[in-house]
């Protein structure tokens, strides 16, 4: 089935940016960019987090937007999921200080480790109803949810919004594709299928965006970009640099002509229903036209009694209500199982002839890793779990 005259495209054959167009915003201009430097009145330094949404604003991968959003369009994305003017977001983009000095109006050096990252031009600042934006965004109000934790005892008293003048990227230990860079070396008039993840890719996950191209709503032709973040995440995630190690590992051990693979430098909310559409949205900017959506993607349980914040399939039917608006298209993850007998086939077909079905579990695979014990092909790739061991 060829599905690719559905897809609005450009004229390079891509699924244009959202909004129509790729806000690159790293200054050129060498005497732009001495003016612009003589005229700061502050310096912040930012948090991970914070530099890597400078990142991501700085490449357009959070296009249309041209820098963190103001009082206003914060308050219509937490409780519409859409800026005013109309733009669908997930979730808020927001640069937070404790500097009561700060004023609309003036300059402020982004630093990142003492590196010069961007200018913000301040256009608003406020002190945000943090338990408002955690009900809305996150559907709950309880620490026990990583982000509604990180609102509430990491970021700080005032948000700030305003116009971004960038200056360079952050220095990373691993490199992420830029938007445009990605897009460049994107096939014309080809389905392209995204997969995002944030932990190191194991056999079921390669079975999964693999199994993606064959869905009804995928061309034949069609590649899959495994695209990770790498930014922070839970507290028990595995560290960034080392899950970049795995899946730069993995990518030169994979020859299929139809993967291609790059990084996100982006910091994981564990949002469910609200972080599918932000991720949905930064995909299509990096020129993918289909976004794999799991059973509880970008879920996260209570640290207290271990409930699940999102039902398995919220974020999927969340996702779908935006497609149309996207012009992007879902591809629901099928429910795979390994089986003695067949391999990775799904469930409903392992049930069905009673084939038996292996399992492992994190919590056991990650003791298996500690302890040193072996851990079947079927479960994780040897290179992937060599990897790990060594770091």
């Amino acid at each position: 089935m060829n599905t690719t005259q559905n897809i609005k495209r450009d004229e390079m054959g891509l699924i244009p940016p959202y909004g129509g167009e790729l806000k690159q915003l790293i200054l050129k201009d060498k005497n732009q960019i001495k003016t612009i430097l003589s005229e700061i009145d502050f310096k912040h330094e930012c948090s991970e987090r914070n530099a890597c949404d400078v990142e991501l604003l700085m490449v357009g991968a959070f296009s249309p937007l041209e820098g963190f959003m103001n009082e206003e369009d914060y308050k219509s994305v937490i409780k519409e999921n859409r800026d005013t003017k109309g733009f669908l977001f997930g979730l808020p983009i927001v640069l937070d200080t404790n500097n009561g000095q700060f004023e609309v109006g003036k300059k402020i050096l982004l630093t990142f480790k003492d590196q010069k990252l961007a200018i913000l031009e301040i256009e608003s600042k406020w002190e945000p109803d943090k338990e408002l934006e955690a009900q809305f965004c996150y559907g709950t109000t309880s620490l026990d949810h990583p982000a509604v934790s990180m609102i509430f005892h990491e970021r700080e008293k005032y948000y700030i919004g305003g116009k971004i003048y960038g200056l360079e990227l952050p220095k990373r230990e691993f490199p992420c594709l830029t938007p445009f860079e990605v897009r460049s070396s994107l096939p014309a008039n080809h389905d392209v299928v995204a997969f995002q993840c944030r932990n190191p890719i194991h056999r079921a996950h390669y079975e999964l965006f693999t199994n993606a191209l064959k869905s009804e709503n995928v061309s034949q032709d069609s590649i899959v970009l495994v695209h990770p973040t790498c930014g922070p995440t839970q507290q028990d995630d595995i560290s960034g640099k080392v899950r970049y190690l795995t899946y730069k590992k993995l990518s030169e051990e994979i020859t299929n002509k139809q993967i291609k693979w790059a990084y996100l430098p982006y910091s994981m909310h564990m949002a469910g229903p609200r972080e599918a559409l932000q991720h949905m949205i930064i995909r299509r900017n990096y020129g993918c036209t289909h976004f794999i959506i799991g059973r509880d993607m970008a879920g996260c349980k209570s640290s207290r009694n271990g409930e699940d914040f999102y039902g398995p399939y919220d974020a999927q039917n969340f996702a779908k209500e935006c497609t149309s608006e996207l012009d992007m298209k879902v591809v629901p993850s099928k429910n795979l199982v390994y089986t003695k007998e067949k391999g990775y086939i799904t469930a409903e077909e392992a049930n069905e002839n009673k084939y038996k079905i292996m399992k492992l579990s994190g919590t056991e695979f990650r003791k298996k890793l500690r302890n040193g014990e072996e851990i079947p092909e079927w479960f994780a790739f040897k290179s992937v779990v060599d990897v790990l061991r060594q770091s």
